[in-house]
C-alpha cells in the first residue's frame, strides 16, 4: 500500500495562482466598466460627440462617486443645449441607433428610447434667465418668453391668432387654424350644432373627457375647462416642435403623442368626444386605421368633431377625400349628426346592431374576441372595429353618471378589474385624508396658486386626483404598465391619464410639472430591476424649479432617497413624517416631501 503524502504547494505554483487571480480581477473590472458605465481613463469622446453632449452618458457615471454606498457627492449638469431634452423623442435618436423607420407612417415621431449605455446621467438645466412660470389662471393667456424662447411658431401662425409676441411675454388670444375668432365662440357653436341645452358643450355633465388630436397650443382645451370639460390635448414633436411645450407652460392638460403605428396609451371607451381642427391627418391611410383607433377610444354614442377643408370645399381633391371618408365612416356605422360650414360631426353607434346588419365581408371587419381593446402600451393599431360586450350592447351606454357625480360614483368597469364598490369608496376616503395631510405638511411653504400641473406617478384608482377636485389643478394620472387595467377607472371618473413604463423616460418636456406624487413606486421599480437613481433623475427633468415631490414609500427607500436630495438640489425645503397606517398601506411607510431649487446659472455649463 502506498503511503499518502501531503500536497505542499511550491513557490512557483503560488506565483501562478496569484497571476491568474490578478488577470481574473482585471477581466471582471473591464466587464463591470462596460456593463455599468463606470468612468474609464481611456474613454473615447467620439460617441459622446455623436449625440451632441460631452460625456454625460452611462447611467451611473457620477462625479466624485462614493463606492462604499453608491451615493454621489456631486451630480454633473448637462450642457445647456440639452435644456429641452426629451430622451425617448429625441429627433436624432433613430439615426444614431440606426433604426429603420417609415416616415410616411409617422414612426419617427413615436417613442424610441436610448439604450442603457446612452442614457444621460446629468441634471437638465433651465434656459438662461428662467423665471417662475406665470400662475394659473393668468397663464392661460400669457407665458414668459424666456422660459420657452421660441418665436417661430408665433410668426407662422400670426394670421390665425394662435400666439403673439408682446415684450417679454408670449400671449395666446385663443384662436386656432379653424377658429380664428376664438375657441370660446367655436365651443358654443359646436354645442349649438349638437343642440345641447343652453348651448353648453358639457351637455348636462354627459360630455366630460375630450381628445383633441393635433391640438396646436391647446387653446381649444384651455377654453373647454370653463365648461367643466377636460381635454387630453395631443400633438407630436414635429415641425411645430414647441406647441405642447407652450401648452404645458400655460397649465393646460396636454401631452406629446402621434397617431402613427402604435395605439394611443389610453384604454378603450375613454372619451365622449374626439376633436380634429385642421390637424393635417390622412384619415384614409391604411384602410382607415387612424379612424379605427379613434373608434376604439370613443365611448358608445361618442362624437367626432372634424373641422377641415374636406368638410366644405368643393374642388375635386377635397371632394374626393370627403366622399371616401364618408364611405369609410358609414361602413364603421358612424353617422353624420350635424354639418355646418367648415365643421361636420359624426356620432359613434351605441350598440352592435348596425355591425350585424352590414353585408358579409364588409371592410373594416370586427376585431377578434381575443383582442384586448384596453391594451395600449407599445401595441400596434389594428384595422378592425372594436365591438361592444354583450352587456354594453344591451344597455346601449357606458353606464356612467354625469359629471361631477361620476368622480366618486363607482363605475361599472370596476368589476372588470375585480374591485368592489365598497373597496373603491374606501380608497376614495383614504386618499382624501392622505391629501389633506400632505397639504397640512406643506402649508407653511405653499400658496394658493403654487400648483397647476400635477402628476400622480402611480395613480391606482385615481383617489389622489379625486381628492384635489376643489383645487384649481389638473392631474396626469399615470398607470404603470403592470397596472394598466386600472386606467379605465381613471377615465370613467372623468379624469385624465396615460400608461407608462417607469424604466423609461416620460414623453414630456423638461420643467413640465409643479408637483410629482409617487406612492410605493420606487419599491415597485426596484423589484423589476430598474434603478432608483435613474427615476430620480427623470423626476428632476420633468419637475419645475421650486416644484415639489411627495414620495410615500418604505422607510428604507425613503432613507436611501434622502441621501440624493442635496446633489439633486431638492433641499429647498424638506419634510419627513410617519403617516397613519390605513387600509391600503403597504406595511410601514414614510412620507418625504422636498422642494427643488433653481440650478445656479454658473452650474449650467461644464
Amino acid at each position: 500500500m502506498k503511503q499518502k503524502t501531503n500536497f505542499l504547494p511550491t513557490a512557483k505554483f503560488l506565483s501562478s495562482i496569484l497571476i491568474s487571480l490578478i488577470i481574473f480581477l482585471g477581466l471582471v473590472c473591464v466587464y463591470y466598466e462596460s456593463s455599468y458605465g463606470l468612468p474609464s481613463v481611456n474613454d473615447d469622446d467620439d460617441d459622446a460627440e455623436e449625440v451632441g453632449v460631452n460625456d454625460h452618458f452611462l447611467s451611473r457615471n457620477y462625479v466624485d462617486f462614493d463606492f462604499q454606498d453608491y451615493i454621489p457627492k456631486t451630480m454633473p449638469v448637462c450642457d445647456i443645449k440639452l435644456s429641452e431634452l426629451i430622451p425617448c423623442i429625441e429627433k436624432n435618436i433613430s439615426i444614431q441607433l440606426k433604426i429603420k423607420l417609415n416616415y410616411d407612417l409617422m414612426e419617427h415621431y413615436e417613442r424610441h428610447c436610448p439604450p442603457f449605455q446612452r442614457r444621460y446621467n446629468c441634471l437638465i438645466p433651465p434656459p438662461v434667465g428662467y423665471k417662475i412660470p406665470i400662475r394659473w389662471p393668468a397663464s392661460r393667456d400669457e407665458v414668459w418668453k424666456v422660459n420657452i424662447p421660441h418665436t417661430l411658431l408665433a410668426k407662422e401662425k400670426e394670421d390665425q391668432n394662435w400666439m403673439e409676441e408682446k415684450g417679454d411675454k408670449i400671449t395666446f388670444p385663443g384662436g386656432g387654424t379653424h377658429f380664428h375668432y376664438g375657441a370660446d365662440k367655436y365651443i358654443v357653436a359646436l354645442a349649438r350644432m349638437l343642440k345641447f341645452p343652453r348651448d353648453k358643450l358639457h351637455n348636462g355633465g354627459n360630455i366630460r373627457n375630450v381628445l383633441d388630436v393635433g391640438c396646436g397650443v391647446a387653446s381649444f382645451g384651455a377654453y373647454l375647462l370653463q365648461h367643466s370639460v377636460i381635454a387630453m390635448s395631443l400633438a407630436p414633436n414635429d415641425v411645430h416642435a414647441n406647441q405642447i411645450q407652450f401648452a404645458l407652460e400655460r397649465g393646460i392638460p396636454s401631452t406629446l403623442g402621434v397617431l402613427g403605428t402604435k395605439r394611443l396609451p389610453y384604454p378603450s371607451r375613454s372619451f365622449e368626444l374626439a376633436h380634429c381642427s385642421r390637424c393635417r391627418i390622412d384619415w384614409l391611410q391604411r384602410d382607415g386605421i387612424l379612424l379605427l383607433e379613434l373608434d376604439r377610444v370613443l365611448r358608445p354614442g361618442g362624437y367626432f368633431v372634424y373641422s377641415s377643408p374636406e368638410a366644405y370645399l368643393q374642388d375635386a381633391k377635397n371632394r374626393r377625400i370627403w366622399v371616401n371618408m364618408s364611405s369609410l365612416l358609414e361602413r364603421m356605422c358612424w353617422r353624420v349628426i350635424s354639418k355646418k360650414d367648415q365643421t361636420v360631426i359624426w356620432v359613434k353607434p351605441i350598440s352592435n346592431s348596425c355591425y350585424s346588419k352590414r353585408e358579409p365581408r364588409t371592410q373594416p371587419p370586427l376585431c377578434s374576441s381575443l383582442d384586448d381593446p384596453d391594451a395600449s402600451w407599445n401595441v400596434s393599431m389594428k384595422t378592425c372595429i372594436t365591438p361592444y360586450s354583450s352587456k354594453m350592447h344591451r344597455e346601449k351606454s357606458s353606464g356612467l353618471v354625469p359629471w361631477p357625480q361620476r368622480l366618486t360614483t363607482p363605475p361599472p368597469r370596476l368589476e372588470e378589474i375585480g374591485i368592489s364598490s365598497e373597496s373603491y369608496q374606501e380608497d376614495t376616503k383614504i386618499w382624501h385624508f392622505r391629501v389633506t395631510e400632505y397639504w397640512k405638511q406643506m402649508q407653511s411653504v405653499i400658496q394658493k396658486n403654487s400648483f397647476r400641473n400635477i402628476m400622480d406617478m402611480k395613480s391606482n384608482l385615481g383617489g389622489f386626483a379625486a381628492a384635489l377636485k376643489d383645487k384649481d389643478v389638473w392631474v396626469m394620472n399615470v398607470a404603470p404598465v403592470n397596472e394598466s387595467s386600472k386606467l379605465k377607472i381613471i377615465y370613467d371618473r372623468g379624469l385624465l391619464g396615460t400608461v407608462h413604463d417607469w424604466c423609461e423616460s416620460f414623453s414630456t418636456y423638461p420643467r413640465t410639472y409643479d408637483l410629482l406624487h409617487a406612492w410605493m413606486l420606487f419599491s415597485d421599480i426596484e423589484e423589476i430591476g430598474c434603478g432608483t437613481e435613474d427615476l430620480l433623475l427623470e423626476m428632476d427633468r420633468i419637475l419645475r424649479p421650486y416644484g415639489f415631490v411627495i414620495i410615500r414609500d418604505k422607510p428604507a427607500v425613503i432613507s436611501y432617497i434622502r441621501k440624493f436630495l442635496i446633489v439633486l438640489h431638492w433641499d429647498g425645503w424638506v419634510s419627513e413624517v410617519e403617516p397613519r397606517v390605513d387600509a391600503i398601506s403597504s406595511g410601514e411607510e414614510r412620507v418625504l416631501i422636498a422642494r427643488k431649487k433653481l440650478l445656479e446659472e454658473d452650474s449650467a455649463t461644464m
